[in-house]
């Protein structure tokens, strides 16, 4: 028998083997896949060109993590981007931003003086609040029903908070109920400039700007570093898999075992308790705990048998929020793109290495959504481009180049009778993608050697995203801190004994962070420790 059976070898579930491991437990981790990773993951889409397939930017790794695990020393190396991010706006205005406050200000002066002289009291305040929510992104949330520790640990966080200034507080209250579109109009006057800030409040999120919460979203996105250094996005040279891959050797150097080609049936459960997991092969894994680093709402529609847990709390996690609106794609390049309104620049200035976004205006970024909502796909979409050859040539062919665009809003579900395991539906949006950037790019669609394509019933089915939802469950307030996934189950344990959630559907939510395996390891050890 195992201390630790882990269902999914994503990077979470690789972080918390590590951590249990480390401690001394005996740990299984079990793949359905050939390979480890699950959505950081790195791979041939086409003759000689490999990329990411389906997470693509590094910022958000815990520091923590890195260290602990000792991801350098097992392979992992971060390079980072020149330049921020480029927004193309028409064939002769682009917005580049670059790092550091005053380049970042003669940026935005050329669209708006006033929002560049307001660009510094903003930094201050969205530096504030993230500071706050990075303090309790390693902590366990306080848990409804938890008995006097939970309150005592709710009571310490409110003080913590009271002590802030009262204008943090009110910038914290704001972050968390507010749209994204009302935040920032309350700060820049210029549609672009709102625009280049609004995106990160969509981002994996179906949701217009104007949505309340998306505020919460974009906050979401600004407690990334890279190699040190805050705000900063980067690149894993060999791509995304280069994290699974640094974390998965870690954990097998501390002892983990991990399985791949061995999908998960169920979790058997003896005496209501989880005692391990049935393979689709038949063989049953026993094991004193069960760690799940699947989202919640598969976990329990699909592994967790009926009868197991209160019939309305398993429903009510069977139908938690979910669904991001995101298609990925990889396309092989001939040549790089070259954007009118650069005029010839951006190959030696760092630009087209930055996260290239098209969605210029506030207006843009709404009826995309609209669009998704009412019609299936956006018909003029939001795509941000990231061309990680210009700074990692392992990845294709001399002189050639790959491309990860990922793009927003698709409905989750296209409406009746269409679908998206029609290949044509997927094909003619990724058509419309591909002319989107064409418009700015003119040799962009002449240059596609091939393509990769995945839409959100493709990431569900090869990734276990349920809804194609790349943060295993919406960042919504109703889903966040003490609320994720559920109220009174928001401390990695879930509503069956033994059974504990350990990815991105737990505290602190999505992106490729390992957080979440980290927290879920702690209070999995605390358990193990406690029954022995």
């Amino acid at each position: 028998m195992h201390d630790v059976a882990i269902i999914g070898g994503g990077h979470n579930g690789l972080t918390a083997a590590a951590y249990l491991a480390a401690a001394g437990l005996d740990v299984v981790v079990l793949e359905k896949n050939a390979h480890v990773g699950g959505a950081a993951f790195t791979e041939e889409f086409h003759p000689g060109f490999r990329n990411s397939v389906a997470a693509y930017t590094v910022s958000l790794l815990n520091p923590k993590v890195i260290s602990d695990l000792d991801l350098h020393r097992h392979g992992l190396r971060v390079v980072e981007r020149k330049v921020a991010n480029f927004w193309p706006v028409d064939e002769t205005r682009a917005l580049v931003m670059p790092y550091g406050l005053a380049a970042r200000q003669r940026a935005i002066a050329a669209f708006s003086e006033r929002d560049a002289a307001r660009l510094p009291a903003y930094d201050d305040a969205l530096e504030a609040a993230a500071n706050v929510l990075k303090r309790l992104v390693l902590e366990t949330p306080p848990n409804a029903g938890g008995g006097l520790a939970a309150l005592w640990k709710g009571a310490r966080l409110s003080h913590s908070i009271l002590k802030l200034p009262l204008e943090t507080q009110r910038d914290l209250a704001a972050l968390f109920t507010e749209s994204a579109a009302d935040y920032l109009a309350r700060w820049f006057e210029n549609e672009t400039v709102r625009a280049a800030f609004a995106f990160d409040g969509i981002v994996g999120t179906y949701a217009a700007p104007s949505t309340p919460g998306t505020a919460y979203v974009l906050l979401h996105h600004c407690f990334g570093e890279v190699n040190g250094k805050t705000g900063v996005w980067g690149h894993a040279i060999g791509g995304m898999g280069a994290i699974s891959a640094a974390i998965a050797s870690s954990a097998r150097e501390k002892g983990a075992t991990i399985r791949t080609d061995v999908p998960v049936a169920k979790v058997v459960v003896e005496n209501g308790r989880a005692a391990g997991v049935k393979l689709a092969s038949g063989e049953v894994v026993r094991a004193r705990a069960v760690a799940a680093a699947v989202p919640p709402k598969l976990l329990f529609s699909r592994l967790v048998p009926e009868g197991a847990v209160a019939p309305d709390l398993h429903h009510r996690l069977k139908t938690l929020k979910s669904g991001s609106g995101s298609f990925r794609m990889n396309v092989a390049l001939s040549e790089l793109p070259r954007f009118t309104c650069l005029r010839g620049r951006g190959e030696n200035d760092g630009t087209l290495g930055a996260g290239i976004v098209i969605a210029p205006t506030m207006d843009y970024l709404e009826r995309a959504y609209l669009d998704a909502r009412r019609d299936g796909w956006s018909k003029e979409p939001v795509v941000e481009i990231l061309i990680p050859t210009m700074l990692d040539t392992t990845l294709a062919p001399d002189g050639r180049h790959v491309a990860s665009l990922f793009v927003q809003h698709v409905a989750p579900h296209l409406p009746a009778p269409r679908s998206w395991a029609d290949p044509a539906e997927k094909e003619a949006f990724a058509d419309l993608v591909i002319e989107t950037v064409t418009r700015h790019a003119p040799n962009f669609k002449a240059s596609v050697l091939g393509r990769q394509i995945l839409s959100p019933l493709d990431i569900e089915q090869r990734f276990g995203m349920v809804d194609g939802d790349i943060f295993h469950g919406a960042l919504s307030l109703d889903q966040l801190f003490s609320l994720r996934p559920v109220l009174g189950h928001a401390d990695y344990r879930m509503p069956l004994d033994g059974l504990y959630l350990c990815a991105s559907g737990a505290h602190p939510g999505g992106g490729v962070t390992g957080v979440p395996g980290h927290n879920a390891a702690r209070e999995i050890l605390r358990d193990l420790r406690k029954r022995r």
